[in-house]
């Protein structure tokens, strides 16, 4: 639960949730659906107004489309298989345009290929200077908008003084195990932490290249313009701040955030971002440039002038929310100390109906999520990490049909 939580304060703070969850309850009994008690409250977009229509689909790119159909209330999902088993702390995922999956190893610092056609699992390489520990190592991939080109993936790593973000040519003529170049550093100093150490990245359509970071349990970092922590940080492939970010000549596309793990666009272009909360509200939120989303001022929806409510909330112990994805109209969340898949439907800015939970319990700790081409889910399960209950068989990545 990125280690932030104890047994007793998470007590304490569901006597409080539990007031909110009566205040909130009408807002979702009409018309809405959900799987269970209704753990999760839709809430404002908390900002008016819709952000650039040129944003993409994190890890895989979602074309934006002028309009959408609002998705069914409830919908599906189904797992039709496993395709890969047996990976170690499996972290970042990032589709290649072949349909096979670069997967990041969080402990071992190692990058694997994935084919979910053939089942199999090949070693691509070990990325350098990787220092694992706590929520530290291999985290989030990216693959280079141009990749048929110039070869690059992207990825977000810890070190032994920062985190950092690099590219590094993927070079498939090499023997197995030797098909990385020496990475070539575009951002470091972003500050790391044993906890809330963030480490997202996405491409969006407009080329330009996202991350997450945390806050590394240092609260003020969140709130201040000259840390990279606690922020949604945009770049161009180079790491520069593009000419049209909120403040000329920085990196900072949102701020106030204590950990954001996960990233996606809608079919319409908005960018999306999931949250690890305190001990309350863990959070879904709709980003748009240049706004603040009230870390640690606030936590959750709390309707405070300057700050950015988000659109959805969880309890913590229903999401600790990680990896998310874009499919079906929907928003899919995966959850670590929740242990199951949350799919939420959407209308515009905000949710069209309650959120419905997947698989509760049956995979234990679920991390990333990215969309194929055909609308389908890939999911990682995270029972490797040194928080989970491995299974036979964990890690694993499943194929999923969903609608």
């Amino acid at each position: 639960m990125s280690g932030r939580r104890t047994a007793a304060r998470r007590t304490a703070a569901r006597g409080t949730a539990a007031v909110a969850a009566v205040a909130v309850a009408a807002l979702v009994a009409s018309g809405c659906s959900s799987d269970g008690p209704s753990p999760i409250h839709p809430g404002p977009a908390g900002s008016k107004g819709t952000p650039s229509a040129s944003r993409s689909a994190g890890g895989t790119t979602a074309a934006p489309s002028p309009s959408a159909s609002t998705p069914p209330a409830k919908g599906t999902a189904k797992v039709t298989g496993t395709v890969a088993t047996g990976l170690d702390s499996p972290w970042g995922v990032a589709p290649l345009p072949d349909g096979t999956l670069l997967v990041a190893s969080r402990n071992t610092g190692r990058i694997s290929r994935v084919d979910p056609a053939k089942k199999t699992t090949t070693q691509v390489g070990v990325v350098p200077g990787v220092q694992a520990g706590g929520e530290g190592g291999l985290l989030g991939l990216a693959v280079s908008p141009d990749f048929g080109s110039d070869r690059e993936i992207y990825a977000y790593f810890t070190t032994e003084s920062d985190n950092r973000i690099a590219r590094l040519l993927y070079d498939t003529s090499r023997p197995a195990g030797q098909q990385l170049g020496a990475p070539d550093t575009i951002l470091r100093g972003i500050p790391s932490g044993t906890i809330h150490n963030g480490g997202r990245i996405a491409f969006g359509p407009d080329k330009m290249l996202y991350a997450g970071t945390g806050e590394t349990n240092q609260r003020g970092l969140a709130q201040d313009k000259s840390s990279l922590a606690g922020k949604i940080l945009r770049m161009t492939p180079d790491g520069q701040p593009p000419k049209d970010n909120p403040t000329p000549g920085s990196l900072d596309y949102s701020d106030g955030h204590r950990n954001v793990q996960g990233l996606a666009w809608d079919g319409q272009g908005r960018l999306w971002a999931s949250e690890f909360g305190q001990d309350t509200w863990d959070e879904l939120n709709l980003i748009e440039p240049g706004k603040n989303y009230g870390w640690p001022v606030v936590e959750g929806i709390a309707h405070r002038a300057g700050y950015v409510d988000p659109v959805a909330q969880w309890h913590t112990d229903e999401a600790s929310p990680s990896g998310i994805a874009y499919a079906g109209g929907a928003i899919w969340m995966a959850a670590l100390h929740g242990a199951r898949l949350w799919r939420i439907p959407l209308s515009g800015p905000r949710p069209s109906a309650a959120p419905q939970s997947f698989f509760s319990g049956t995979y234990g700790r679920l991390r990333t999520v990215v969309t194929a081409d055909d609308g389908s889910l890939f999911v990682t399960t995270s029972n490797t990490d040194g928080r989970g209950t491995p299974a036979k068989g964990d890690d694993r990545i499943l194929h999923l049909t969903v609608s």
